[in-house]
Formats: C-alpha cells, sequence, structure tokens
C-alpha cells in the first residue's frame, strides 16, 4: 500500500486520463475540457453531443478496464503551439488552454497512453497497466467551463482510484455513510437550515432551531476566548477599498469581493471578506505601550465573499458567513505564551466534540512568492518561530508547503470526524506583514517605537461551516447542550395532558428546551417521530407516573432507562447540559 501523497496524485490524474479516453471511443464526437486529481478521487469535464446519465458510468467503466490493459505507460511529447492546436482544432476548450498556458512561457506537452493523447503537464503513474485496477465512477454533476456560471454548463464525470481493493472498498462504504449524513438533507429534514432562489445561492436562512445551534456554538466560543482575555469588537460589513489596498487583499483578492455602489460616492466599497485590517485600524487608533500589549480583539461579524457558483455547497462553502475571527497585537517575546493559550482552548473545543486532530504547519512557497506579502527573510524568520511553537505543543504535525496565508505562516487544527474525513477548522497565524504595511506601532520600555506583532486565530472557524460539519459528525444526533429540543413530553392518554403539562413547566422553569407532544394519536407514532428528530429524550407520561410523580424516560436510539423522579431527572439533565456532555 502507497499512500504517498504524490503517489496518490499521479495515480488518480492517470485515472482521469483513462475515464476521458473511455469518453472518447464511446462518445468520438464529445469535447474534452480538463480532468484533474482531487482529494479521494479525479474528475473529467466534458461537452457532451447528447446528454449522457449516471446509468452509462458502468459502460464507461467496462471501457476503462479494457482500454487499461494495453496501457504500458504515459509517453510525454513536447510540441509547438501550432501543432497543439492543430491536434485540438475542433475543441475551444483546449485552444483555450493552448493561449493560457503559452502565453505563460509554459512548455507545451502531449501525453499518449495506448491509443490516447492529451494535452497535460504531466504526473502519471510508471506502470498504469498494473497500478490502475481498483476504481469507481460514483456520480455525474453539472459545471460550469472555468466555474463561471456565464460560460457552458458541461459533465463532470467524478470517481475514486486507490493502491488497492482494500482501500477501495473502504472508501466507497464511507462513500455510503456520508450520504445518510449529507447535512444538506439532514439540515431540511432537522428544519435547521433553507436555501432560497429568490435569496440566491450560497446565502443560508437560519430557521429558529438552526439560529439557535449557530448561537450556541458562538457562546461556546465567546466563554473560551474571552477565559484568555479576547474582548469582542464590532466592526462594519461595508469598508473602503482603500482598506484593503493597504493591507494587501486588494491586489491578491479583489476579484473575489463584493463590490459595493454608492449612489452619493464615487469612491469604491467592499463587502467585507475578512476582518483583520479592521481590527488593525482599532490597534491604530491612539499611542499604544509595551504595557498595553497584547491587546486582544475578538469579532463575529458576517463576512462575504464572491465564491463561484459552481464552487458552492451547502454550507462548507458558503458567499455569506461568520467567523469567530480574533486577532492579537503583542511583542515578539509573548508570541510563544500568547499562542500557546489559543493552542489549548482549541484543543480542549475540539474535545468536546469527540474529534481527534492534527496540525497542519502551514508554509509558503519560495518558489511561487509572487503570491505572498512581504520579504523571504521574514518569512524565514516567520516560519521557524512557529515551528518551535509547534514542537513545543507536543501534537502530531506536518508540514504543508504552500498552505500559508498571503501574510504568514499558519498552524491549521485538522479535526478529523466521526467517518474519517480531515476538516480543516481552527487556526493560529503569525502576521509580521501587515502590522508593517499599516505602520502600527508601540512605544517599548527603552522610549523607541516599535512594530507588534499581529496573531490571527479561529477557534470553530465558521460556525455556519462548523454546523454542517457536526450534523455529518454526529449523523444529526446532536448533543444534549446543541440539540434544539432537548426533551419532549408523551402523554399516553388524554387523560395525562394535565401531568403532562405540569412536567413541561418544571422542565422549562429549569431552563431545558422542552415541548408537549400531546397530539391526537397513538404515543409509537409521537415517539417515532421524535426519534427521527433525533431529540435526545422522551418522557412518556401514564397514570402510573402521574400518580407517583415520575417520568418514564426513554433515551434517543431506543433506549429505555426506566422511570425517576422528575425533581431528579432535570437535576441529571440540567447537569449534562451545563458541562455540555456529549
Amino acid at each position: 500500500m502507497n499512500n504517498d501523497h504524490q503517489y496518490l496524485d499521479h495515480l488518480r490524474h492517470s485515472c482521469a486520463h483513462l475515464l476521458a479516453a473511455a469518453v472518447m471511443e464511446l462518445w468520438p464526437d464529445t469535447k474534452r475540457t480538463i480532468g484533474p486529481a482531487i482529494e479521494n478521487g479525479f474528475y473529467y469535464d466534458f461537452e457532451f453531443a447528447n446528454p449522457i446519465s449516471e446509468s452509462d458510468l458502468s459502460k464507461i467503466e467496462q471501457k476503462m478496464r479494457e482500454l487499461v490493459k494495453k496501457w504500458e505507460g504515459f509517453e510525454r511529447k513536447e510540441v509547438t503551439i501550432d501543432e497543439a492546436k492543430q491536434l485540438f482544432a475542433n475543441n475551444l476548450y483546449k485552444l483555450e488552454l493552448i493561449d493560457e498556458f503559452s502565453k505563460a512561457g509554459q512548455t507545451l506537452t502531449l501525453y499518449t497512453s495506448g491509443n490516447y493523447v492529451d494535452l497535460c503537464r504531466g504526473g502519471h503513474s510508471t506502470h498504469p497497466k498494473v497500478e490502475l485496477k481498483h476504481f469507481k465512477l460514483l456520480k455525474i454533476a453539472g459545471a460550469y467551463w472555468r466555474g463561471d456560471e456565464h460560460n457552458t454548463m458541461l459533465t463532470r464525470i467524478y470517481g475514486t482510484c486507490w493502491p488497492t481493493k482494500e482501500e477501495l472498498d473502504a472508501y466507497l462504504l464511507q462513500q455510503e455513510e456520508a450520504k445518510k449524513r449529507d447535512h444538506r438533507k439532514l439540515g431540511k429534514e432537522l428544519d435547521l437550515f433553507v436555501f432560497s432562489e429568490l435569496v440566491g445561492p450560497g446565502l443560508p436562512l437560519y430557521t429558529p432551531k438552526g439560529a439557535l445551534i449557530r448561537r450556541l456554538l458562538q457562546q461556546f466560543v465567546g466563554e473560551l476566548q474571552g477565559s484568555i482575555g479576547y474582548e469582542e469588537a464590532w466592526t462594519p460589513q461595508v469598508t473602503k477599498a482603500d482598506l484593503f489596498k493597504v493591507s494587501g487583499h486588494y491586489d491578491k483578492y479583489k476579484d473575489d469581493m463584493f463590490r459595493v455602489s454608492s449612489n452619493y460616492s464615487d469612491e469604491e466599497f467592499f463587502l467585507k471578506p475578512m476582518n483583520c485590517p479592521m481590527h488593525a485600524q482599532i490597534y491604530a487608533s491612539r499611542p499604544r505601550s509595551y504595557r498595553d500589549l497584547p491587546i486582544r480583539i475578538c469579532d463575529y461579524a458576517n463576512l462575504y465573499r464572491d465564491e463561484k457558483p459552481g464552487e458552492l455547497s451547502g454550507l462548507t462553502r458558503l458567499r455569506a458567513f461568520s467567523q469567530d475571527d480574533g486577532h492579537c497585537f503583542c511583542r515578539e517575546d509573548q508570541i510563544e505564551t500568547e499562542f500557546t493559550n489559543v493552542a489549548n482552548i482549541i484543543k480542549f473545543a475540539i474535545a468536546k466534540f469527540d474529534m481527534k486532530y492534527w496540525i497542519r504547519l502551514s508554509l509558503w512557497d519560495p518558489n511561487n512568492r509572487e503570491k505572498y506579502l512581504g520579504a523571504p527573510e521574514t518569512w524565514e524568520r516567520s516560519q521557524a518561530t512557529l515551528e518551535e511553537i509547534v514542537k513545543k505543543l507536543g501534537v502530531e504535525y506536518k508540514k504543508a508547503e504552500g498552505e500559508a496565508a498571503i501574510y504568514g505562516p499558519k498552524m491549521d487544527f485538522m479535526a478529523v470526524d466521526a467517518l474519517g474525513r480531515e476538516w480543516q477548522i481552527s487556526t493560529i497565524q503569525l502576521d509580521f506583514i501587515q502590522p508593517q504595511r499599516f505602520e502600527l506601532r508601540y512605544t517599548d520600555q527603552d522610549g523607541q517605537l516599535k512594530q507588534p506583532v499581529m496573531i490571527h486565530r479561529a477557534i470553530l472557524g465558521s460556525p455556519e461551516r462548523f454546523l454542517g460539519l457536526l450534523i455529518e459528525h454526529f449523523a444529526g444526533a446532536f448533543p444534549i447542550w446543541l440539540s434544539p429540543i432537548q426533551a419532549v413530553v408523551i402523554p399516553i392518554s388524554q387523560d395525562q395532558n394535565e401531568y403532562a403539562r405540569v412536567v413541561l413547566n418544571q422542565l422549562r422553569a429549569a431552563g431545558i428546551r422542552a415541548e408537549n407532544w400531546n397530539e391526537a394519536e397513538s404515543m409509537q407514532n409521537r415517539i417515532r417521530k421524535a426519534e427521527k428528530q433525533k431529540i435526545p429524550y422522551m418522557l412518556v407520561v401514564g397514570k402510573r407516573e402521574e400518580e407517583e410523580r415520575t417520568v418514564a424516560i426513554r433515551k434517543r436510539g431506543n433506549k429505555n432507562e426506566g422511570s425517576k423522579q422528575l425533581e431528579e431527572f432535570i437535576t441529571n439533565l440540567r447537569k449534562e447540559i451545563d458541562e455540555r456532555a456529549l
């Protein structure tokens, strides 16, 4: 078994070639576009003359298995622009890529395997005939060319490929479970959030239940960050472009930001995509002394990013979201303490959701310096500082070149959910660049003006995205403290309605979110409904419970826990909620 990341990428990109070869054999008039390796698989986008469906996937797979028997390797050949254009004369997509690559000064290369030839930069398996055995085509989806809704809608075929049959089978089993846990499906069934065509894609609307969970997550983070000295600020959602020109975001991200027009000003405005430049302005609002540092600011303001429609995905990729964003302005001798304090509350938070995690040490790519702000020596200094801190934390970590923010390296906490999938949720970032660009200063004890360090951090990241993750991690069965309804009272007959109201009133008086389900339908139907809505506790009350002032407790998952005195149950439940138990 070979789990090397590059090996898997090459394997999956090779399988994308094999997919395209099979499609072209079956439908020769199809227009090919691109076929990259992605996490856990690959895809290829096509323009078919006539639509295909998922029922065609088995036919394509069969053709792939037939073709790969003759694929001994991938033959590389450099070609001129004219040669490449001649080969793809009837394919506008490939012609566009050829022009793009040639303008960027890239060498144009073709790769041949069997009878199939494609325009490609490279990165393939060495022995496709032997290595491309354990693959599966998964689904068909629509995808705009280049992710732009103004372009042609293409047909995207997704697949997965693994070094061994065991790995393929395990992944397919995981995917089946993931379908059952899909947060878009469960979010609708549990009445947590909706999307509206009239409102727009990537702009979620939270029902009272969904808004409650979102608020509870924010309160949890608020307690944690308050415990290490962060104070909440508030900043506007619209700002002048000048702010982002100074921070450097304008040149790097302006195409991904929402522009805002004013009837009374010619100035350029944007909806805010991040908080850090505004927090820098709070710091810059008055003189600072070394005694003032560290200054810790957090913010729950809404953020907006102009994501391409084809890249939007439920709550995990949105155009409107918030973030448990925070920034610390400190002296260099305070960096380690601040990082450690934030890392400790992140570790505590992740443990509350029963997740494992590791740290990705996200570094810059020295071969693509134009992507980043600041001088190389600044990057080397900040990266060395950050790695030293990570080592002292004693947590498993892996280096990842090219994953840094534009202004500095970062420590990303990669949480592992119940299905073994990894999610980047928490982050702590070291920034020497923005304080420099905004000319932030403090007066040191020697009377000299010095530049503070800026630490960016998020505890759970976006509560919207984290909600999507939690829905899938818990399969919608939230821990008691996050459950919108924590208990339902179910009277066996109408004769117990009065006692059911007494139980309900006592539950609510104790701050427990409870409902009385006394509908004129069978008790079993009401229990099934509560199970489907994944409510943690069902309190069944009949004649005996009324006489003894007890409740018959049924816990989520069809677990009967017998009868208890109402007061005892409330005390135990209140403790469970207050401790944020799983």
